[in-house]
């Protein structure tokens, strides 16, 4: 190992700015003597050389002249980019840069930056290094040119620091409805849904966010605190015991999500997700909902009058659409003396299908957006999907009365719809109050007729007590309803578990990916909630 012993660099040869750019700094050096003559070019290189090239540059850079800083590099134009936006991203108002052990080739140093948001002042103190080779043309030693010379944590060319507003955990307490606090140690599937809320309603919850360094803005990647955050305290709709037996079933599977809401009100009670990434699959997934979609296909035909739940309606085992794609039953059952209402409580296809030349191609969208809210924006207080019924014709429309097709869906916004099912009109989901920040909510144009609501309630009903969501609804009493589903994907051996139900004002629905029978795998994950709710 070669030692060089620490460098406090001061002063440096004025360079030559100007017209010619960066390149200009290597011919000046060469022309200075940087390259020893009695060094060979292309030989290895001395502990002298070393410590000039890291010193020449360290100087520059410390001096403020980044173009001359850059021109010591063997990337001068990747330098120079970097070193600006260092200083403008960050607010650096000045370096201070120490020298000190070299392995080889590679360079330690200290950094002290000085920075000035104009609000506050900060200097940020931490260990770096760099790496000293020789130029491929010229043969001179260069620093290596890496991101992570400005700072260890900048992986890639991309990498930026920034210095703002930043969400750390200390910003903000959100409390359940009951003023319980909710973090990401109990509650982990919370966790991007507490760091949305603690950026957006630090200010509103009477607290400040923390002033911060961080990577890319990326509250996990926070390098240096200016100003620490003054907590505030926001109160949102989730329940702890509802939100608690969310995130013990989803932790059940590989691959899952739930939602709870309050049908009388639209308040969120429960949002879990087995995966633990910033896309919140509950809220943000846009999937085929499969046949948990015929709570919606169903209310359009009661309410134009196509069907009431006693209408004898046979379940065959196949059916097409004019003559078009065949569909089928699950395990292609069929029951040839069936109801409407039976239909529904054993989710056949074939006879949803056979009454798709029965409406308009745009009812099922006109439906879902005027009754059931899916369409209009929602704006939950963090980030969601809400959903998508798009006008169809064709073998597409009749896919999409079993839900399929490109009907989009995620775990929020069908248990929306069990619970527009259940009240017989929609009230848009949230998860912080409107009145907080006094955003728009969502509303849908009509509510369901009395008539109708009592026929969809209780072919929901029937499905939660003799149908295919019996077994999961098992043990709930009251006004209970339920409908499964088991959504085909393309390429995928087993298709997706749907399950939506209610018990009393409270409503929930899961998805369970390539899991099979939304009533086996989705089933108990609501029911689970639900229990924990009553």
């Amino acid at each position: 190992m070669r030692t060089v012993g620490r460098i406090v660099l001061g002063g440096v040869v004025a360079g030559v700015v100007g017209v010619a750019g960066v390149g200009v700094y290597n011919i000046y050096d060469a022309m200075a003597g940087g390259s020893s003559g009695t060094e060979r070019p292309d030989g290895p290189l001395s502990d002298a050389q070393v410590t000039k090239a890291a010193s020449d540059f360290l100087t520059a850079w410390q001096d403020g002249n980044d173009q001359r800083a850059a021109g010591f590099t063997n990337d001068a134009v990747a330098a120079l980019g970097a070193l600006t936006r260092y200083r403008e991203g960050t607010h650096v108002t000045k370096v201070k840069l120490t020298q000190g052990e070299a392995d080889g080739t590679e360079v330690q140093f200290t950094v002290a930056a000085h920075i000035d948001t104009g609000e506050k002042r900060s200097t940020w103190t931490y260990e770096s290094s760099l790496d000293v080779v020789r130029g491929e043309t010229s043969g001179r030693p260069l620093v290596s040119w890496k991101t992570s010379v400005l700072h260890p944590k900048l992986k890639t060319s991309g990498d930026t620091l920034t210095t703002g507003e930043a969400a750390l955990p200390s910003s903000i307490k959100v409390m359940d409805r009951h003023g319980k606090a909710l973090d990401e140690k109990d509650f982990p599937s919370l966790s991007p849904v507490l760091a949305s809320l603690r950026k957006r309603y630090a200010t509103e919850s009477g607290g400040s966010p923390a002033i911060a360094i961080q990577v890319n803005g990326s509250p996990s990647q926070v390098l240096h605190v200016l100003r620490e955050g003054k907590p505030g305290t926001l109160r949102t709709t989730v329940d702890a015991k509802a939100q608690r037996a969310a995130e013990a079933q989803v932790a059940r599977h590989e691959d899952a999500s739930v939602v709870a809401v309050k049908p009388s009100t639209g308040e969120i009670l429960a949002i879990a997700n087995s995966a633990r990434t910033e896309f919140n699959t509950a809220l943000q997934g846009q999937t085929a909902p499969g046949s948990t979609f015929k709570i919606v296909t169903a209310a359009t035909l009661l309410e134009q009058g196509k069907v009431t739940a006693e209408k004898s309606l046979p379940c065959p085992k196949y059916a097409a659409y004019r003559q078009g794609k065949s569909f089928h039953n699950l395990e292609s059952g069929e029951q040839p003396d069936a109801t409407f209402a039976e239909d529904f409580a054993a989710s056949c296809n074939t006879a949803f299908v056979s009454l798709a030349d029965e409406i308009s191609d745009d009812a099922l969208e006109a439906e879902a957006r005027e009754v059931f809210g899916i369409g209009p924006v929602w704006n939950i207080g963090v980030p969601s999907s809400e959903g998508k019924v798009p006008t169809e014709g064709g073998d597409e429309k009749a896919a999409a009365m079993i839900g399929q097709g490109r009907v989009q869906m995620n775990a929020l916004t069908m248990a929306s719809v069990a619970a527009t099912a259940q009240s017989g009109r929609f009230r848009q989901p949230y998860l912080v109050a409107p009145s907080l920040d006094h955003r728009e909510v969502a509303t849908a144009e009509r509510a369901l007729s009395p008539a109708v609501a009592r026929q969809l309630k209780s072919l929901m009903r029937l499905t939660a007590t003799s149908g295919t969501g019996a077994r999961a609804m098992t043990g709930l009493r009251g006004d209970i309803g339920a409908k499964t589903g088991s959504a085909e994907v393309d390429g995928q051996g087993r298709p997706d578990a749907w399950f939506t139900a209610y018990h009393g004002d409270m409503a929930a629905a899961a998805r369970v990916p390539a899991s099979g029978h939304g009533g086996d795998t989705a089933g108990p994950v609501v029911r689970a909630v639900l229990g924990a709710g009553g």
